[in-house]
């Protein structure tokens, strides 16, 4: 942030097929649900909801394709992946699915205020809460008690309703994938991120998460070839004993860490910081797989045979852009970047030796 030069934003419907890519394809049926949300239902119509609220993350998404430059004005930014309407509509429906309690019939939830935007704390300025409502109605929900034509929200007489005719259960997925936003996740919560659009399911659940599962719905965009090496390789490091985990920033990120001589328990974001290489989707850099090489000094004759891409690569090491090259900050610091296209399944040997001298 700061770092450079400005940039131009790409128009909101790209962002919206990025979201789009990253909403689970394929969520289980058959999980068990952590006891914490007895109270909000049961354990099926809360993974009905969730898939409710999957769906209505691609409805959400297409409107976006459609109409969202009727709603985001573009700007030149250092951080051009940065929508402040997605964020302000991320944070508005934690608010509603958080704070909204249900009606008797739980068809819908009501709020007699809108944290967001009322009370001391407030963040949001209530004609920017009022275009977001409007947009959200696009994508299907409904709001009642309030004048969607006004420029201000009025809560003082009437509770806010909302609802979602095509699938009442939507609002259980949401009550549970909000409450897992504020309460479970163990990155930081941050206003400016969209994890709530990421549809983290696997919150929920008294299980470990599935991580061969999170992963294969994080590449399901990519070429076949270039998912089996991808899968290739998580079998092959886990079975030698490396830790993955998800984190989601910017990007949406799946990392591999060598944690087994560790004396202590580790957070999510201490298995980060201990990564040799990840997974990474972002906005910016689309599919690729970055790697924090260390040892590359103690092999050179191995990487003499490399493909030359990747000697190139390996040869230009990675660290802050500004000071190695005098470029403008690209996120030199993350690792080597490569990208997981048709190029990747060509240096599939090379870079399993590669990370096998690393580790």
């Amino acid at each position: 942030m700061g770092h450079g030069e400005k940039e131009m934003q790409k128009p909101v419907s790209e962002m919206a097929k990025y979201i789009k890519n990253l909403v689970p394809a394929n969520i289980a049926e058959d999980y068990n649900i952590k006891p914490m949300f007895n109270v909000v239902a049961s354990d099926e119509n809360i993974r009905k909801g969730v898939i409710a609220f999957r769906d209505f993350l691609y409805i959400f998404c297409d409107c976006l394709i459609s109409d969202g430059h009727l709603y985001v004005k573009l700007k030149k930014t250092y951080s051009p992946t940065d929508y402040p309407f997605l964020h302000n509509i991320s944070n508005l429906l934690v608010d509603i699915g958080y704070h909204g309690k249900f009606s008797e019939n739980n068809d819908s939830l009501l709020l007699t205020g809108v944290p967001l935007c009322t009370g001391p704390k407030a963040k949001m300025s209530g004609n920017v809460f009022m275009e977001c409502l409007r947009f959200l109605t696009l994508c299907g929900l409904e709001f009642t008690g309030v004048d969607l034509n006004a420029k201000m929200p009025d809560f003082s007489e009437n509770p806010l309703v909302v609802t979602y005719p095509h699938d009442p259960l939507l609002l259980t997925g949401l009550i549970a994938l909000s409450i897992a936003d504020m309460e479970l996740r163990e990155s930081r919560r941050y206003w400016n991120d969209l994890f709530l659009l990421g549809c983290h399911y696997w919150l929920l659940q008294v299980e470990p998460p599935d991580m061969l599962g999170i992963l294969k719905n994080l590449i399901h965009p990519l070429s076949d070839d270039v998912k089996q090496f991808i899968l290739e390789l998580h079998k092959r490091y886990i079975d030698m004993g490396l830790t993955c985990v998800t984190f989601t920033r910017a990007d949406t990120l799946f990392a591999y860490s060598l944690t087994k001589n560790s004396k202590s328990s580790l957070s999510t974001q201490d298995i980060y910081q201990k990564r040799v290489w990840e997974f990474a989707v972002s906005m910016k850099d689309g599919y690729c797989m970055r790697v924090r090489s260390k040892k590359t000094d103690k092999y050179p004759d191995i990487i003499a045979g490399f493909h030359p891409f990747l000697q190139n690569k390996i040869a230009q090491g990675y660290g802050c852009d500004r000071k190695l090259r005098g470029e403008r900050c690209q996120g030199g610091c993350q690792g080597i970047r490569l990208p997981l296209n048709e190029t990747i399944v060509e240096m599939k040997q090379d870079i399993i030796t590669w990370l096998d001298q690393e580790i």
